[in-house]
């Protein structure tokens, strides 16, 4: 992996890798994480992101998620990508201890329906309970079975909506967030304008079915600063931060 724009020069070891993608001290930041192809495609022929991913993408999406309070998806991505519960390697747990953080990253799951895969390793075997934010409006029968199996967080209305789901974890004390999608997940936080950071990985393929648009058009448009580019093997690894005039954005070159 070499830095071709940003703050470092030439090739990036782990803890270059680390200083790259730094989060702020002792203030909320939220992330959002995406990998796409060249013509916008989110996953490759079988559904699946990994299938157009690449070991340092994945190397990114491990340090970006090593020292966050909180991987936040939606429901249809759990349901995807069947996540496997988060667990911090040793010296990675020491470090996290030293900051303040809990042992691993806590998985947290946006479900309006509660329509989850249950049974999955996810829920049955995370030492560290996932949270599901869900809505007041959700069937009850389903809200009770949810809280045998995970820190339920019930918001008012019919709908998630973004703002609050931040709100949320930010009450637990959850101030380090990454979003990995999905694709409505990641609009909805757009619209709210509440995005500090948008990592973008662009993968060197062409798989067809792309849809860069995600949702609704926006107003005003965010702008946002390049703080970095690296590349790996034709893929792209893109720091973006959101244009605030905010003199403290971590690692702004």
């Amino acid at each position: 992996m070499e830095m071709m724009v940003g703050p470092m020069s030439g090739a990036l070891d782990a803890t270059a890798l680390a200083q790259a993608y730094p989060w702020p001290a002792g203030r909320a930041w939220l992330r959002s994480m995406m990998l796409m192809t060249l013509d916008g495609a989110v996953a490759g022929p079988d559904g699946l992101s990994g299938s157009i991913s690449s070991p340092a993408d994945r190397l990114v999406l491990s340090e970006v998620r090593r020292l966050a309070d909180a991987v936040l998806i939606g429901a249809g991505t759990l349901r995807a990508e069947r996540y496997r519960p988060l667990r911090a390697k040793p010296a990675d747990h020491i470090e996290r201890l030293g900051l303040g953080l809990a042992e691993a990253p806590v998985v947290v799951v946006v479900s309006a329906s509660l329509e989850l895969p249950w049974e999955e390793p996810f829920f049955a075997e995370s030492s560290i309970a996932p949270i599901v934010i869900t809505v007041a409006s959700v069937e009850s029968g389903r809200l009770r079975a949810a809280r045998e199996r995970a820190d339920v967080i019930v918001l008012e209305g019919q709908t998630a909506d973004a703002t609050e789901v931040i709100a949320a974890l930010h009450a637990r004390g959850l101030l380090r967030i990454v979003c990995e999608g999905g694709p409505r997940l990641l609009a909805g936080l757009t619209a709210a304008g509440i995005i500090d950071e948008a990592d973008l990985t662009i993968a060197p393929r062409l798989a067809g079915g792309g849809q860069v648009r995600t949702g609704d058009t926006i107003a005003h448009p965010a702008g946002l600063d390049l703080a970095h580019l690296i590349v790996d093997d034709g893929f792209l690894f893109t720091r973006y931060l959101v244009n605030r005039g905010d003199a403290r954005k971590p690692g702004h070159a």
